[in-house]
């Protein structure tokens, strides 16, 4: 995720061109693979394992790894052999601008440390960016130590990675009374925890979003663009439910509905996560045992 964030930056920065950051996200696809289709050409895995894989991380909050071990397809060591070969995001990126001599590892540090300092992170968020693991990157972009804003801004970010677009970019979260656009997909629940999800966006932008998460290409309707999402936030629900019984606590969920023509959330808090995705913009809202109404 951090070699988007990165592109994003040096794109919006002036320091590269969108033709340029094009050619480095080429090569970088080029020597970056998902770890299914790894395990797949290594003939490690069957397609058909890969794929029922793929579908279990629509309902378990679990990476490919860990579940194909669970599954009995992988074994520890086969995995950590995959992904050696698959590689960090971040420094395949990195190889990338060097490779095509867009910059210089030098210019790499210079820029790195010039966007640490601009954003005021730590030498630990740093670390935590170019791991790639969103468990540690969604915190950083939250702002918040809150247990029940970061779970469900993590699962909804991961639900958006595994599901829609790998190369994604969020941005850091803000808190207003109210927000409105265009299109409104979203869902409530009560219990011990009470919240809000939803994804809101200009039509043409969730379009792109629902073609991406169905795989299919006739999306051409904002019912359609919107149910699709809707189905999505009630994955990303669906997931922090399930944590949270598990840690005995109870959540009944609302059935999803949407907005068209432009539909307005307001209440005390609502926290909202900007995403670039799939060549789109759209924000993540969340909030939590506010008083929120939607119409």
């Amino acid at each position: 995720m951090f070699d988007r964030i990165m592109g994003k930056y040096l794109l919006d920065s002036g320091r590269l061109t969108k033709a340029q950051l094009s050619m480095v996200y080429q090569v970088q696809e080029s020597k970056r693979a998902k770890l299914g289709v790894i395990a797949v050409t290594e003939m490690l895995m069957t397609v058909a394992q890969a794929e029922e894989i793929n579908a279990l991380q629509a309902t378990m909050d679990k990476r490919f790894g860990d579940l194909a071990i669970e599954r009995g397809y992988l074994s520890e060591i086969q995995v950590g052999y995959l992904l050696s070969l698959q590689g960090n995001e971040f420094q395949t990126f990195t190889s990338a601008l060097v490779e095509k001599k867009m910059m210089t590892l030098e210019e790499v540090d210079s820029i790195l440390k010039k966007y640490q300092l601009e954003k005021g992170l730590n030498d630990n968020q740093m670390a935590a960016l170019k791991s790639g693991d969103i468990d540690l990157i969604v915190p950083i972009f939250t702002g918040t130590d809150d247990p029940e804003y970061n779970a469900l801004f993590k699962y909804g970010i991961k639900n958006v990675y595994r599901l829609v677009d790998t190369h994604l970019v969020i941005d850091n979260v803000y808190t207003v009374h109210n927000i409105k656009e265009e299109c409104i997909a979203y869902q409530c629940f009560d219990g011990e925890v009470k919240a809000t999800i939803a994804l809101v966006g200009k039509n043409g932008d969730l379009q792109k979003l629902a073609k991406s998460y169905t795989k299919e290409e006739f999306i051409e309707t904002e019912e359609d663009a919107l149910d699709a999402m809707c189905e999505l936030i009630n994955c990303i629900n669906g997931l922090y439910a399930t944590d949270r019984s598990r840690k005995g606590k109870k959540i009944e969920l609302d059935p999803p509905y949407f907005i068209t023509k432009f539909g307005e959330i307001s209440g005390e808090d609502i926290r909202v996560m900007p995403i670039y995705s799939c060549d789109a913009e759209a924000w993540l809202v969340v909030s939590v045992n506010s008083n929120t109404t939607v119409k």
